[in-house]
C-alpha cells in the first residue's frame, strides 16, 4: 500500500520498517511473484 496508494519509494518504505532499500524490493518481488503464482492458478495461464 506504501508504494502504490501512497507513492512512496523502497527507500522511503524501508526508512518506515526499518530496513534497508534492497530488502524492500526483495519483499516487493516476492509478493508480486506469489500473487502472480495466486492469479494464475485461479484465473489461468494467460497472465504474464
Amino acid at each position: 500500500a506504501l508504494y502504490y496508494f501512497e507513492g512512496l519509494t523502497f527507500k522511503e518504505i524501508g526508512k518506515v520498517l526499518g530496513v534497508s532499500e534492497s530488502r524492500v524490493y526483495q519483499l516487493h518481488t516476492q509478493a508480486m511473484t506469489r500473487l502472480r503464482n495466486f492469479m494464475r492458478a485461479e484465473i489461468g495461464a494467460h497472465v504474464r
